[in-house]
């Protein structure tokens, strides 16, 4: 987030149980017209195993990761499959599928492969994308999932990711560095952090901090509520916030109201013996 330096408590990116809840219900929706995991008809209709739940947030790796596990594969397979099998990407994304595995529920069967699953998500990223009035220009930048990403690992809550599109909107518009810690985690391979000025100084292009602009690709796999935010997020002024409290984030035009919310964080991180 945009800010003067301080110290952060850790927390997930990911936003929540309620929102992996409705990512589940969703999911549920598309299944009969997604992509099919069938195998060859041999006469004998494959067999369940389950489903898998991609929280909203997480990154690519971290969905490698969680398919291997809830697949039985060794390590890195999926990462590999995600190299070798052409997805239904923007243009933009290069064939990087950050930011287009959406979080949902999946259902598994004995045919699936990390290739037939990271169809399923891909497409599923790509409908949920038409359903939030994304335009078909704006899918070929994927700049929306880029946006949407940062909101989703920067909100406190999901009713605090309007505003936080609006501040990345704001800063974009006025040229200002992001200044977002979230990119940084992202950068330095890390899902929370204190940030310092060391941090800062990261030479990568996802610090936020340092370069103008959105990074170059999404830092996670944001879901249908944070891509909406992103889409429409309400107007204000805002330029600045800072989660002084779970639950409680502060949003500001003025940097000298930011500062002060920001040294009222320093306080209770002090009295939490954070400090």
């Amino acid at each position: 987030m945009p800010h003067a330096l301080r110290r952060r408590s850790p927390r997930l990116t990911g936003r929540g149980r309620l929102a992996l809840l409705t990512a589940g219900l969703l999911a549920a929706v598309a299944v009969a017209a997604a992509v099919v995991l069938l195998r060859p008809d041999d006469g004998e209709p494959p067999r369940d195993l389950g489903s898998l739940t991609v929280p909203e947030g997480r990154r690519a790796t971290q969905v490698y990761a969680l398919a291997d596990q809830t697949l039985g594969l060794a390590a890195g397979t999926t990462r590999q499959a995600a190299k070798d099998t052409r997805l239904a990407l923007p243009a933009a994304a290069d064939g990087n599928p950050e930011g287009y595995l959406f979080p949902a529920t999946y259902p598994l069967d004995d045919s699936t492969t990390p290739a037939t699953l990271l169809a399923f998500m891909a497409d599923t990223a790509d409908e949920r994308f038409r359903q939030a009035g994304l335009d078909a220009g704006a899918r070929r930048l994927g700049l929306s999932a880029y946006q949407a990403s940062i909101v989703q690992a920067e909100a406190d809550t999901p009713a605090d990711m309007g505003k936080v599109a609006r501040v990345i909107h704001n800063r974009l518009d006025q040229d200002r560095a992001l200044e977002m810690d979230s990119t940084l985690n992202y950068a330095l391979g890390r899902t929370s952090l204190d940030t310092t000025h060391e941090d800062t100084r990261t030479d990568s292009p996802y610090n936020t901090y340092a370069r103008p602009g959105l990074p170059p690709t999404p830092i996670g796999n944001p879901g249908e509520q944070a891509l909406r935010a992103a889409l429409d997020p309400p107007a204000g002024g805002w330029l600045y916030f800072v989660t002084v409290r779970p639950g409680d984030t502060r949003f500001s035009e003025d940097y000298a109201e930011h500062r002060a919310n920001v040294e009222e964080f320093n306080r209770e991180r002090a009295a939490e013996g954070g400090g």
